[in-house]
């Protein structure tokens, strides 16, 4: 990595890394992409997914045939459609390895993901939900929804007839023969199923044969309701050990999230504030304001995004509205938070690092940022895919290991957002956050007080890992076993590339898995803004390449000079040394030091001397006494840290002793004495 006082460069071996990264992709292809050799949770058809607006005409010609009047359906208004998935079944699914028996013989009548269109009505009756098949497009199920607390009115056509009885007055046989004509229009043959009702509410079929899945039996059910039927489901329940085992294993998992996560999340970012505020003179409190401020962009973006979901999830209920503002607001307000907490993540990250001579995350001002950003997107092209290799055969390993398993999840959907081709945005809000939070400065404090670079890389990949538990892999600790070694070549990359690197390597990573999710959704629209998403880092590093002026050190500006050999000069940790130029001048962004700063525009030039000889022993600037700042030489060529006759004063500067004392860590060269700090850093 580059020290701090030198030109910023990247010199990876991109043959080695290009021939790893072909061998990656070659197994993620062939392991999580090509359907023939995917993992059981993908085999389920997912090709071939009819469009959200063609389920909502599949709900419209279906709602006529429900047991409403006529009054009542001309109400339905206003269909939206959801996103839906049974998660439990698809995990037994997934666990039993029944996937092909699944969609063979079941999958048709009892799908586990379904789009749902939603009806708005009004008075007794509130709402109509419809569940069409997401391949086929035919009506699976549906369920009519009462508001129980709005009375009968004779005049209303949405509210039931008078003579209407109540569910526990109803016969089996009524029952019966309000739902045999509702099984004709759904496909099924009554001839061919079994009445497992007795006595109780509601009626229940099973398949006189098949209609089993491992322990699972599919089951035909209706409610009733004010004597008229009011909803048909066809469930496939897993058996009561898998349901006990999901509950034992998402408990756990709330766990990790908020007791191993988010409480040294939490101290972290309590640390960060503390490590900005002590390494100030290292840094600059400039530093983080644009990427925090991107991160609390995209993130602020993407909860609204979520709206769909969360109207989808809790709107039809009493309290819908409350609770989807609630939750909305208690997201925007959990994500401001933490974009406070990264931008101290990452000025006392950065501050942590110059502190001890290394140049981390190297300024826009420094020479050779230009090529310097080029190599970093390059880097991140190459270590995303590698990764993404790592991980499909971290996913083998451990399914065929510890059997571990995937269910469905429709939180994260593109299909429930308002605006779908945001999604791969969020692949900016992780790279940023989690790497300034987790590497940049997590990294950087632990080492400081560990004295072991590997040891706080594994701490903070933990830490970063248990935040990923709540998602549907079981067992829950097989998350982050693969996230810590994930976690780690992350970590790998910061040390050994910067910042910059890792924040593109992660934006990478989660772009192509995000991009793939949006090209999924279907239409040459989504595919083509796939692509666009996962070549988008390299066309921004390439904006930031032209509008850098220093693109490299051919192209510095100010012209660079490398420094004679031999020439002693100040090294970054203010001793006397050979060959290194003064820490100042690859640093402009620096405080200024004894109140004069290094020129910013050609036209400035001429203030300074033509580069001498230096006397020896090299004396560092000094006040001269009378208020004036001496100023520095121009160190395009050679150094020379005496003060030239100045024609227009009587007086000269005599040079006088350099202070050979310095605290442990790197130091600027020209940094003065402990009682003009302050002074320095606001110049």
């Amino acid at each position: 990595m580059n020290p701090t006082g030198r030109p910023v460069q990247l010199k990876p071996n991109y043959k080695i890394l290009s021939i790893l990264a072909v061998i990656a992709l070659v197994i993620f292809l062939f392991t999580q992409v090509i359907p023939l050799t995917a993992s059981e949770t993908l085999e389920v058809d997912q090709t071939n997914v009819i469009s959200q607006d063609k389920a909502i005409a599949s709900a419209d010609a279906f709602k006529n045939n429900l047991p409403l009047t006529p009054e009542m359906i001309s109400k339905l208004h206003s269909p939206k459609a959801s996103y839906h998935t049974d998660s439990e079944l698809s995990g037994y699914v997934a666990k039993e390895k029944l996937s092909q028996q699944y969609s063979k013989q079941l999958e048709k009548l009892a799908p586990y993901d379904i789009f749902r269109v939603h009806y708005k009505a009004g008075g007794y009756l509130s709402s109509v939900d419809i569940d069409v098949h997401m391949n086929t497009g035919k009506v699976v199920a549906f369920m009519i929804k009462t508001d129980s607390n709005t009375p009968m009115d004779n005049s209303n056509p949405l509210s039931p007839k008078p003579s209407s009885i109540n569910e526990g007055n109803m016969t089996l046989t009524q029952k019966v023969e309000q739902a045999r004509p509702l099984l004709k229009t759904m496909g099924y043959d009554p001839a061919s199923l079994e009445l497992q009702t007795d006595g109780e509410f509601g009626l229940d079929y099973t398949l006189r044969d098949g209609g089993k899945l491992g322990e699972a039996q599919l089951h035909l059910k209706f409610t009733f309701e004010e004597g008229e039927l009011r909803s048909f489901q066809p469930v496939l329940t897993p058996p009561a050990s898998y349901t006990q085992y999901i509950e034992k294993q998402t408990s756990l998992a709330y766990w990790l999230t908020f007791a191993g996560y988010g409480l040294f999340t939490l101290v972290l970012g309590v640390l960060a504030i503390v490590f900005a505020s002590l390494k100030r003179k290292h840094t600059s409190f400039k530093r983080g304001i644009v990427l925090s401020l991107i991160y609390c962009a995209v993130s602020v973006i993407s909860v609204v995004n979520m709206w769909p979901y969360f109207e989808a999830s809790f709107g039809s209920q009493d309290y819908g509205v409350f609770m989807t503002l609630f939750l909305v607001g208690l997201q925007l307000m959990l994500n401001v938070l933490m974009a406070v907490l990264l931008y101290f993540s990452l000025v006392g990250g950065d501050g942590l690092w110059r502190e001890r001579g290394m140049n981390m995350w190297p300024r826009s001002k420094e020479v050779g940022y230009g090529k310097y950003v080029l190599h970093s997107a390059a880097l991140g092209y190459l270590f995303a895919i590698i990764l993404l290799g790592v991980q499909s055969i971290i996913y083998l390993v451990l399914e065929n290991a510890l059997g571990v398993f995937s269910s469905s999840d429709d939180s994260s959907s593109p299909y429930n957002m308002a605006i779908p081709a945001l999604l791969p945005l969020l692949a900016w809000m992780a790279g940023i956050g989690e790497e300034g939070v987790y590497r940049l400065f997590g990294i950087g404090m632990l080492k400081k007080l560990l004295r072991n670079t590997f040891a706080a890389s594994v701490i903070t990949s933990i830490i970063w890992a248990l935040g990923h538990t709540l998602y549907p892999i079981y067992p829950v600790y097989s998350r982050p076993v693969e996230l810590l070694i994930i976690g780690l070549l992350f970590s790998l990359v910061f040390l050994r590339y910067g910042f910059i690197a890792v924040v593109f390597a992660h934006v990478m990573f989660d772009t192509i898995l995000m991009s793939f999710s949006l090209m999924t959704v279907g239409g040459a629209g989504n595919i083509a803004l796939g692509i666009f998403y996962i070549i988008m880092p390299g066309i921004i590093a390439y904006i930031i390449y032209l509008f850098t002026r220093n693109k490299g050190v051919d192209n510095a500006y100010p012209p660079y000079t490398p420094p004679q050999p031999g020439m002693p000069v100040y090294t970054p940790t203010g001793q006397p040394d050979l060959g290194q130029p003064p820490h100042s001048y690859y640093n402009p962004g620096a405080p200024t030091h004894h109140g004069q700063g290094l020129p910013t525009d050609p036209s400035r030039f001429h203030q300074y001397q033509e580069p001498q000889a230096p006397a020896a022993p090299v004396q560092p600037p000094v006040h001269n006494g009378e208020g004036e700042h001496p100023q520095h030489p121009d160190h395009s060529q050679t150094v020379n840290l005496t003060k030239q006759e100045d024609t227009s004063s009587a007086s000269s500067t005599e040079p006088v002793k350099p202070d050979m004392e310095h605290q442990q860590g790197s130091v600027d060269p020209l940094t003065p004495p402990d009682d003009d700090t302050d002074k320095s850093s606001k110049s």
